[in-house]
C-alpha cells in the first residue's frame, strides 16, 4: 500500500483502451453531432463509461488531489472520450468535494470545455453534485452567465439541470435564464431552454408564467426547448402571436 502509480501510466492506459475500442464509423457518426471541430477516437459512450469505471478501480486510493490532476491531464487534450473519462472520475469523487473545489471546476470549464457534450456531462454531474452539496455557490453561476466564453455561459444553465429535476433552485434558474435571455449563441439558448424545460416538470405553472412574460423577446430556439414538456394547450398559448 502507499504505492503511487505514475501519471503517465494511468493516462496512457486510458488512451490504450480508447484506441483499442475506437472505430472509424463511430468517429464519423459522432462528428455529425458537432458544428465545431472535435477530436474523437470513435468510441461509443457506454464503452467509454465502462473503461472509466474499470480504470477508476486502479486509482481509487490515489486521493482526490491526484485524481483531479489526472482529470485535468485528460481534459487538456481536447479528445471527447478522454474528457468523458475525466467527467466520470471527477463525479465519482462527489462525496469528497470541498468548497474550494468549485474553483478547480471553474478553471476546467474556462480552459478545457470546447463542445456541448463535455460541457453537459461535466456540468450536469460533477458541478451539479457540487452545487447540491454546497448551495451557497449557486450564485457563482451568475458570473458564468456573463462570461465571454459561450461554453461557460452554457455551463451556467446546464449545471442546474439535475437539481432542477428535483425541484431545487427555481429562482436561481429564472435569474440565469434572464441573464442569458438574448444570448446570440444557439447552444446557449438551448442550454437555458433545457433548464427551463426541466424546471417545468416540478414547477409547471411558474415556468409557464415565466415564459409567457418573455415570449415576445425569447429566441424561438430557447422557447421551443422550454415548453417541450408542457400541455398542448399551454404550448399553443405560448406560440400564439
Amino acid at each position: 500500500m502507499g504505492y503511487t502509480l505514475p501519471m503517465y501510466s494511468i493516462v496512457g492506459k486510458v488512451r490504450e483502451e480508447l484506441q483499442r475500442e475506437s472505430k472509424e464509423e463511430v468517429r464519423e457518426s459522432n462528428r455529425r453531432f458537432f458544428k465545431e471541430e472535435v477530436r474523437l477516437y470513435g468510441v461509443k459512450a457506454p464503452q467509454v463509461e465502462r473503461i472509466a469505471k474499470t480504470l477508476f478501480k486502479d486509482i481509487r486510493s490515489e486521493g482526490k488531489t491526484r485524481i483531479f490532476s489526472l482529470c485535468e491531464e485528460l481534459l487538456s487534450t481536447g479528445y471527447l472520450e478522454e474528457g468523458f473519462v475525466a467527467c466520470h472520475w471527477s463525479y465519482a469523487l462527489r462525496l469528497a468535494y470541498e468548497p474550494q473545489d468549485f474553483y478547480v471546476f471553474e478553471r476546467w470549464v474556462n480552459r478545457y470545455v470546447t463542445n456541448w457534450a463535455v460541457c453537459d456531462t461535466f456540468c450536469n454531474h460533477t458541478v451539479g453534485a457540487f452545487l447540491e452539496t454546497y448551495p451557497e455557490y449557486v450564485k457563482e453561476l451568475y458570473r458564468w452567465a456573463k462570461s465571454e466564453n459561450r461554453w461557460v455561459r452554457r455551463a451556467s444553465a446546464v449545471s442546474l439541470i439535475v437539481p432542477a429535476k428535483r425541484g431545487s433552485y427555481l429562482a436561481e434558474a429564472f435569474f440565469i435564464a434572464d441573464l442569458l435571455l438574448l444570448d446570440p449563441e444557439d447552444l446557449v439558448q438551448k442550454g437555458y431552454g433545457w433548464l427551463l424545460k426541466v424546471a417545468s416538470l416540478a414547477h409547471p405553472s411558474e415556468v409557464f408564467e415565466f415564459v409567457m412574460n418573455r415570449k415576445a423577446r425569447m429566441p424561438r430556439t430557447a422557447l421551443r426547448y422550454a415548453i417541450e414538456k408542457m400541455p398542448r394547450e399551454w404550448k399553443n398559448r405560448v406560440m400564439a402571436q
